[in-house]
């Protein structure tokens, strides 16, 4: 049987359907809202009970034919996720990951298919509410639904799923998502915006939210399966006892120790290791047991400590900064260099500058389009100490990466500015918290030294939390540890000016606005200290670009002289790139753009189109070659394609009898423009003689 429900968000029917498609699914929904239709799945396998954590897998396609395309490519058939993709089920993994039983470790997967696309309301957040309703439905013990929005605003009024032309008007946009009392994520990007306003698109979110929760649950009401029972792991107490006998103290000062990541791993080890030893033979094949004893007991210690003393594992308050370094400009050929270095967490981050050219090329379910400006972010297994396999880029590598591009995106300067393509790169060479914070402190400093016309500096810093009970506490500028052994992750980037970037992750059932505006106003706090340090290092884009970048300069013609330009078959534009050696590229709307090593030749390029495209001006004075003698004057080429008469009382100033007595076929003289008639131009050598003559007179004049 087929059930659906229907709720009006932001003027539109969202619609959930379930019961048609999908059936041997455990669960199944398809969203449409508009004419953008999902269908997501949600699968449960075996238990893996031998695991140390939730194997949930999520996926999102988009299926080409949601738009009518047909895949390029020889294969003609969808490949590997893109990037866009892949972003995609980030959203939809984040904020149904921490709404699962606590002891279920099924094999789960969730996949979403974007099966209808309107080029208007993007699939992602549609794809999230339709896997939180597909495990509502399901038999999968999931504890509540979430719903998720995209929040934006024109003109100061918030706009709850905005259109895709709506967004590129934004000031703010976001993606929130949450259950019906609380906020479970949130991702985007703002123009320097307050605080405030963060948190006012945050509540403006939560009210559309909730209503999602609300039809969800009616749904649940309607077909909803029994959920399957979770079997509770039950420890030997004694057990318990034992390890806590054997480590609790000495794990007390390990913890209470000020030490650097790699000592404390290593002691953490070694302890684990002489409480596994002492235990073998009293409880053998509890291995695994005793290990998630240990660690239950290291988060335990770390998190009343801080609740209680109010100090974190390498001894700072709760708001206090790492050290930070600053290196510039390190590496000898790279077009700038930034070594951003904050506690153990290191990023260097290069610049390149390239030309129209080298932009991206994205081919999607929306229009194609190019990329002037990318940012790559590496996590190199080394950075963590550890060895591992180099192949593709990871889900979180271009998650990470993404963050820090959309949190720099909005301070760089326009294209008709400046017109070069923008690459950074980032490589984490050591990681104990907050690289991707790193990377966007290091790509802003990259962009100042290389010459980048910036509006202003943008740091970032992540925000941790520890809760228990009423009793919480919001952590600046979070360690590796306090990461994985905390409640939160909550990212910022901003200016001196207001936030740029922004992303939150918790693995607790929601958090409290109250929590979300005390870790603003802390970070806040952090990030104008790490910008101090930041423009202490460089305050201002230096004037140049580096000497190994390509020379890039512009203009702009009219579109009836593109083909002047191109030439019959490219041979024109082909002959000046040769001749000048330049890149040459030409837009519709007549931008002319020139990228050369030789910033010289690259200039001469530059006047050469100039000339080439050049409106005739009375009174002007041109070069120009005689094509052609009559008896009754010479026509002159002055500008390509372009002829005017000479006439013979014209040539000189005395009197000329024959205009071959003067002049001669293929010679170049100059000539000035008297006037347009009928578009027909007439041309006078005799005028340029007498204003030199007059000039002159009046210099011998002067010296007498």
């Amino acid at each position: 049987m087929v059930y659906s429900k229907e709720v009006e968000i932001g003027g539109k029917i969202f619609k959930i359907e379930t019961g048609k498609l999908a059936k041997q699914s455990n669960g199944a929904v398809t969203v449409q809202y508009g004419d953008t239709v999902v269908l997501v799945t949600a699968v449960a396998g075996e238990l893996k009970d031998d695991l140390d954590y939730f194997p949930l897998s999520v996926e999102y396609r988009e299926k080409a034919f949601a738009v009518g395309k047909i895949p390029g490519g020889f294969f003609k058939r969808e490949g590997k996720p893109s990037e866009k993709e892949i972003l995609s089920a980030r959203l939809v993994d984040r904020p149904i990951r921490p709404l699962f039983a606590e002891n279920y470790l099924n094999d789960t997967q969730v996949a979403a298919f974007v099966y209808s696309y309107d080029n208007e309301n993007d699939a992602d957040v549609l794809a999230a509410v339709g896997a939180s309703a597909a495990l509502v439905v399901s038999d999968i013990p999931f504890l509540e639904p979430v719903g998720e929005v995209r929040v934006g605003r024109i003109n100061g009024q918030f706009i709850v799923n905005p259109t895709n032309a709506q967004v590129e008007e934004s000031d703010i946009e976001l993606v929130v998502a949450g259950t019906d009392s609380s906020i479970m994520m949130v991702e985007g990007e703002a123009k320097e915006v307050s605080e405030d306003e963060i948190l006012d698109a945050l509540k403006f979110a939560h009210q559309e939210i909730k209503k999602l929760v609300k039809v969800q649950n009616e749904l649940r009401e309607l077909c909803g399966k029994p959920k399957m029972v979770v079997t509770e792991k039950v420890i030997d107490q004694n057990l318990l006892n034992d390890v806590k006998d054997l480590a609790y103290g000495k794990l007390k000062n390990i913890v209470e120790a000020v030490l650097a990541k790699e000592e404390r791993s290593s002691k953490n080890k070694e302890l684990e290791q002489e409480v596994l030893t002492a235990l073998a033979e009293k409880y053998p094949e509890q291995e695994k047991v005793i290990k998630a004893i240990f660690h239950n007991m290291e988060k335990e210690l770390m998190r009343n400590r801080i609740l209680d003393e109010g100090l974190r594992l390498d001894g700072r308050k709760t708001d206090q900064i790492r050290p930070i370094t600053i290196e510039l400009g390190i590496l000898p050929r790279p077009h700038a260099t930034a070594l951003f270095t904050r506690g153990e967490t290191q990023s260097l981050t290069t610049l390149t500058l390239g030309t129209k050219q080298d932009e991206q090329i994205i081919d999607g379910l929306q229009t194609e389009f190019r990329k002037r400006y990318i940012l790559h972010y590496n996590f190199p297994p080394f950075s963590v100490g550890e060895t591992g396999r180099y192949g593709g880029v990871g889900r979180r590598e271009v998650g990470h990466g993404n963050l820090a591009e959309r949190s720099l995106k909005n301070i760089l300067p326009p294209e008709e500015v400046f017109p070069y393509m923008i690459r950074l790169n980032s490589d984490i060479l050591e990681s104990n918290g907050s690289s991707s914070m790193a990377t966007i402190c290091a790509g802003s400093l990259a962009l100042m030294e290389g010459g980048v016309p910036v509006k202003c500096a943008v740091a970032g810093i992540a925000m941790g939390l520890v809760k228990e009970g009423d009793r919480y506490a919001v952590l600046s500028d979070i360690l590796g540890n306090e990461d994985h052994l905390g409640d939160m992750d909550f990212k910022v980037a901003g200016s001196e000016n207001g936030i740029t970037g922004f992303q939150m992750d918790i693995k607790i059932q929601g958090i409290s606005f109250e929590i979300m505006e005390k870790a603003l106003t802390q970070a806040k706090a952090g990030r104008l200290h790490i910008l101090k340090i930041m423009n202490d290092a460089i305050s201002v884009s230096n004037p140049n670009i580096s000497k190994f970048a390509p020379t890039l300069l512009s203009t702009k013609i009219n579109t009836d002289k593109i083909g002047a330009v191109i030439g019959p078959g490219g041979k024109v534009i082909q002959k000046i790139q040769k001749e000048f050696s330049v890149e040459i590229n030409i837009e519709e709307d007549g931008t002319v753009s020139i990228a050369g090593q030789d910033r010289q030749k690259a200039k001469e390029a530059k006047e050469y189109i100039k000339w080439l495209t050049a409106e005739p001006e009375i009174g002007k004075t041109y070069s120009g070659k005689v094509m052609k003698i009559t008896d009754f004057g010479a026509f002159v080429e002055i500008l390509p394609g372009t002829q005017g008469l000479l006439h013979i009382s014209q040539i000189d100033n005395k009197r000329v009898n024959k205009v071959t007595d003067v002049l001669k076929e293929g010679e170049v003289i100059k000539v000035k423009l008297l006037s347009i008639e009928g578009g027909k131009f007439s041309l006078s050598r005799k005028a340029l003689l007498k204003e030199k003559e007059e000039v002159q007179e009046n210099s011998e004049n002067d010296n007498s």
